[in-house]
């Protein structure tokens, strides 16, 4: 079972949290990617949050370019597009940060 790892950037700052996580799969939808992260971090945080409205909000940010998702290096650019994953593959939610003054 290949393993792959899923980490949080954000431009500018330290880098966040990763997971190393198992795929039973070579191809998935990058929707369901985002949702298997979303469920990733409610589990490991053990709060009081749903994990199905915290998918819509983070699918809904996705939508309005509140981050990017790089799979190996390459953005993936629609919730609809399949993403390739193999042993070693890096998934990275970049969260994109506005200009000063734009």
């Amino acid at each position: 079972m290949p393993m792959i790892t899923i980490a949080d950037e954000v431009t500018g700052a330290p880098k966040g949290p990763e997971w190393t996580v198992a795929v039973f799969e070579e191809e998935v939808r990058l929707d369901e990617l985002i949702r298997r992260r979303v469920f990733l971090e409610v589990a490991e945080s053990g709060g009081n949050v749903d994990p199905e409205d915290r998918t819509r909000a983070t699918l809904e940010a996705f939508g309005r370019n509140g981050f990017v998702v790089l799979v190996d290096d390459r953005q993936v650019t629609s919730l609809d597009d399949k993403v390739h994953l193999h042993a070693g593959s890096r998934v990275t939610f970049l969260k994109l940060v506005p200009l000063v003054g734009g």
